[in-house]
């Protein structure tokens, strides 16, 4: 099984509680959507489970130190659970110092922004004037948050992660209005809509 499947693995740990909460508090939005008068399509039902899902795995590998996501990319080999004993909460390190991390490999730097994606792309597809001042906003808060916990969990507060995971954000912001644009009928089934 290769690296990409046992993170895929790992991060479907955290997607499955995220997707059981978002059934969980379904009837509660669809109640208050029809008192608003207003009903959601099944496709944007669809979207918004998916965005949990993601949500939920992306605090899986961003919220948890690194031995938790190894020992989860692992469980499928058989490999053994932190068998190091290291513990869960552990001073980690800042890195404020610009490009630094731009040395490292191009897949790592692609990753940053990828991973962050779907931050912009689902809220753009999602909810109606959800323009790009919010997104570069929900794009900064998102990543500050992350980046801000990482340092109780023993990993690394980075300025270059922020910047990378903000273009991210932006990027999928720009991939949803693009949508937008070139399928409008089709992005119409994404948003909420009149009840009538």
């Amino acid at each position: 099984m290769g690296l990409t499947l046992r993170y895929l693995f790992a991060m479907l740990c955290g997607a499955v509680p995220a997707l059981a909460m978002f059934l969980v508090m379904r009837p509660l939005r669809l109640r208050r959507l029809e008192r608003a008068g207003l009903s959601s399509p099944l496709l944007r039902e669809a979207a918004l489970a998916l965005f949990w899902m993601y949500c939920g795995g992306a605090a899986l590998l961003g919220l948890t130190p690194r031995w938790v996501v190894r020992s989860l990319a692992g469980l499928p080999l058989g490999m053994p659970w932190n068998e190091a004993g290291l513990p869960f909460f552990s001073p980690g390190n800042v890195n404020l110092v610009l490009f630094d991390t731009f040395s490292q490999s191009t897949y790592i730097l692609a990753a940053n922004v990828i991973l962050f994606l779907p931050f912009g792309l689902f809220p753009a597809l999602l909810w109606r004037n959800f323009g790009w001042n919010r997104a570069l906003l929900a794009g900064a808060c998102i990543t500050l948050f992350i980046e801000t916990c990482q340092l109780f969990v023993g990993r690394t507060f980075d300025i270059d992660d922020l910047m990378l995971n903000t273009l991210g954000v932006f990027g999928g912001w720009l991939l949803g209005m693009a949508a937008k644009r070139l399928f409008p009928r089709f992005s119409a089934y994404f948003l909420v809509s009149s009840a009538n």
